[in-house]
């Protein structure tokens, strides 16, 4: 029988994301402070555009859409938004949702894991995920917990747990 093992991932539900982007528009378009001013927030891409006419609006708006985030249980940690910029009369500001792991934070994540973690559990990296093996369920668990109590400036999720 193979070795118990469980995989990291840093994966975000497309469906939520756009549930609360839609939630984010319609609050910009009923609330009082956003009459007037052209917020818009919008896919454009595989990123999320914000438009209003000044630069308080559109991280008024991003902070609506952080909100909304946060509610339907994202981390906010794989959203990278940049600055606002102007663009003719408005201001525009991008925000991306990043998915997967990149190598240099697998190679991270690897090394706490073999530094902090109990003898016997070997991380691996495979493409954009972190696979983790040993000997006993509950040594992955303790990783697991360690994990969790480390702060990276990156959402990790803990999957195919077998």
């Amino acid at each position: 029988m193979a070795d118990p093992s469980f995989d990291i991932v840093s994966k975000v539900d497309r469906q939520e994301v756009d549930n609360a982007l839609n939630q984010a528009a319609k609050e910009a378009a009923t609330r009082y402070d956003f009459k007037g001013t052209g917020a818009e927030i919008a896919w454009s891409g595989d990123s999320v555009a914000i438009k209003a006419s000044s630069e308080e609006r559109c991280n008024a708006l991003l902070d609506v859409f952080k909100e909304k985030l946060v509610k339907r249980q994202i981390s906010l940690k794989t959203l990278d938004a940049g600055e606002a910029q102007q663009s003719g009369k408005e201001y525009r500001l991008t925000c991306s949702v990043n998915e997967g792991i990149s190598s240099d934070d697998a190679k991270k994540v690897a090394k706490v894991i073999r530094d902090e973690g109990p003898k016997g559990v070997k991380p691996q990296i495979q493409d954009d995920q972190l696979r983790v093996t040993g000997k006993k369920r509950d040594d992955l668990q303790e990783v697991i917990a360690l994990l969790k109590g480390k702060d990276f400036d990156f959402a990790l999720q803990f999957t195919n747990y077998r």
